[in-house]
């Protein structure tokens, strides 16, 4: 093929400038980077000849670092997969990844550029480029396992990439040359690069060896599998170090789990829950991270099967020696022996979270931020885990005015309380401003706020928790006469007028509500709108309308504050007015629900209308 030049797209260029400007001071990750794309190409080759023999290596798999500090470059080569030239192009000229627009505008407008950029490589998985921060060239010569041509890619990280047909006598597998830039001679001493493996790639399993002179070569790697070694024998650090080289990642672990299981299943596990949420975790096509293993051999990181959806944050290894190594892939996704293990490893991970929030609640708070969306998720869709689910979600208490657990809510229940209170709202401030909770505040009974979209679905899907039902303190009927405490100075006899009342409003809303009837709860508000018989709540309604705009929402049941001066005043005003006022007070109650007034227009002109006349 003749030798040809293309510009990087715009979004690659962007990420380029990012990567190479505001990492200056940590880039010996670009070393970190290259070698564990090169352990990746290793492990692809050994995968894809389970299969198709022909392309196996016949020599022994290894990584080699050559060093040339006289002209000033080094080289990493790996004997793994490789490149054609459609995926030269593709690979190294392009950021394909959903959502790269959208998160490159919170880079530029993040003050720290420097943790901007390492967010940028770890969620986007670019290390590739992290090289042009040490080098002013840099030249890939490829051939892919089962082709006889290799190609080579170079660019200078600035203007573009050119790719042409190699004329060296390359191998199967991968060269990644570097052309130091004046001010990173250091990455030629043979010392420096020891150091680096050392710290940041001891535990990939293929050895890495270092080549300054001809003829001598030197293995620095331990290539020993972390997983496979005792917990015991493992620092903090070792696994910190293991999390960020193997995963991409920039933050510290949150929880790590490491467990061997003996048996008639047999598996190791090296599960990472994150303390950062990746970007695109609430994307549909967000992937697990969770990369399977067969006897130390690398099969997949595509498999969605070993963890449900609603833990897709996790990252992590599974080997196990359950399962055939030359297993079609097709064989593994339907496999019983895989849907055990991903049993065990879902009720593993509640359990640690579960003690994770009892320990440390604040710390838990954090991470729930970060992730209580996702989790949230399993209690919709996961029957089989949605009691253990609930046991480690976090729920805003309107007494406390913080997040608790469920638990903690129910070991705070108010005197003859048996019913777990909740209301669901658009923002934590519009619930906690709402007319529904003046009767519970007056007696001292807390309301969860649920203001999550996903809370009004799962909510509506798990009807108790640990044998106490959850009440919708806006739909559902209830009793709080008994439960808690007064605090109010209302008269317990029926107000005067009230029937007369109740009447006047019914008779002048009788289109727009289902009902009107006698509060038992309101304090301060003249009314609140509830759901009718087999209604749902606002919250919900909107959700549905907002996803299927032909959904009809139901007439709601106007709950009538009989005693407030502004209803008792209703039989003394003329017709017109009391129709005013009715719809005034329909109006305020679906504005206090997070409704817009049905007609702005008439509402506008009943507020102009009564301001005249009272």
């Amino acid at each position: 093929m003749d030798k040809f030049a293309k510009s990087f797209e715009a979004d690659t260029s962007k990420i380029l400038n990012i990567v190479i400007n505001s990492l200056y001071s940590d880039r010996d990750i670009f070393l970190r980077e290259l070698l564990s794309n090169a352990s990746d190409a290793i492990q692809k080759r050994r995968f894809q000849g389970q299969t198709t023999p022909a392309i196996l290596n016949s020599e022994d798999d290894q990584i080699e670092i050559i060093i040339n500090a006289k002209k000033k470059y080094v080289e990493i080569r790996d004997n793994g997969i490789g490149l054609n030239d459609e995926e030269l192009s593709e690979t190294l000229g392009t950021i394909a990844k959903s959502g790269t627009a959208g998160f490159l505008q919170e880079i530029e407008d993040n003050k720290d550029a420097k943790s901007a950029a390492q967010s940028l490589i770890g969620k986007f998985g670019v290390g590739f480029y992290s090289a042009f921060m040490v080098a002013d060239t840099v030249e890939v010569t490829t051939r892919k396992a089962g082709t006889d041509k290799a190609y080579t890619w170079a660019s200078d990280g600035q203007t573009g990439y050119d790719i042409s047909q190699s004329d060296m006598n390359q191998p199967v597998g991968t060269c990644v040359k570097l052309f130091l830039k004046k001010d990173a001679k250091e990455y030629c001493e043979g010392s420096r690069i020891r150091n680096l493996v050392k710290k940041y790639s001891d535990h990939i399993q293929i050895p890495i060896k270092i080549s300054e002179k001809e003829g001598e070569v030197e293995q620095v790697n331990s290539a020993q599998a972390l997983w496979t070694q005792s917990p015991t024998k493992i620092s903090k650090e070792e696994y910190k170090e293991f999390y960020n080289s193997s995963f991409g990642a920039f933050d510290d672990p949150f929880i790590t789990i490491h467990n061997k299981s003996e048996g008639t299943v047999e598996f190791t596990n090296l599960l990472f829950v994150p303390t950062n949420a990746p970007f695109d975790l609430h994307e549909p096509e967000r992937k697990s991270k969770i990369n399977l293993y067969i006897n130390r051999v690398f099969i997949t990181n595509d498999l969605q099967e070993i963890i449900p959806s609603w833990l897709r944050f996790l990252k992590g290894i599974l080997d196990t020696s359950s399962l055939d190594l030359n297993v079609s892939r097709e064989m593994v996704q339907s496999s019983p022996i895989l849907k055990k293990i991903s049993k065990s490893l879902t009720k593993r991970v509640l359990s640690e979270l579960k003690k994770k929030q009892k320990k440390d609640p604040d710390a838990y708070d954090a991470f729930w931020s970060q992730f209580g969306k996702v989790i949230k998720e399993g209690l919709y869709e996961d029957f089989e885990n949605r009691d253990k689910i609930a046991e480690i979600i976090r729920v805003y208490s309107n007494k406390d005015e913080k997040l608790i657990s469920l638990q903690d809510y129910i070991d705070n229940f108010a005197d003859g309380q048996n019913q777990i209170f909740y209301f669901t709202g658009d923002t934590l401030a519009q619930a906690k401003s709402s007319p529904h909770l003046e009767g519970f505040k007056a007696k001292g009974i807390d309301v969860l706020l649920m203001v999550d979209p996903i809370d009004a679905f799962w909510i509506s899907q798990m009807n108790i928790f640990q044998e106490k039902s959850f009440v919708s303190i806006s739909r559902d009927k209830y009793d709080i006469d008994t439960v808690g405490t007064s605090k109010t100075k209302r008269k317990k006899s029926k107000p005067k007028n009230s029937d007369v009342c109740i009447a006047l409003i019914k008779d002048c809303l009788e289109d727009k509500v289902e009902n009107a009837i006698a509060s038992t709860t309101l304090i301060d508000s003249p009314v609140r709108l509830v759901a009718g018989e087999g209604g749902l709540d606002f919250n919900l309604e909107r959700i549905l309308k907002a996803q299927n705009p032909e959904f009809e929402t139901s007439k709601k049941v106007l709950e009538v504050n009989v005693g407030h001066d502004l209803i008792q005043k209703l039989p003394k005003l003329s017709l017109d007015l009391q129709k005013a006022l009715c719809r005034v007070l329909f109006e305020q109650a679906r504005i206090q629900d997070g409704e817009m007034p049905s007609s702005t227009q008439q509402f506008s002109q009943d507020i102009i209308q009564l301001g005249l006349e009272l």
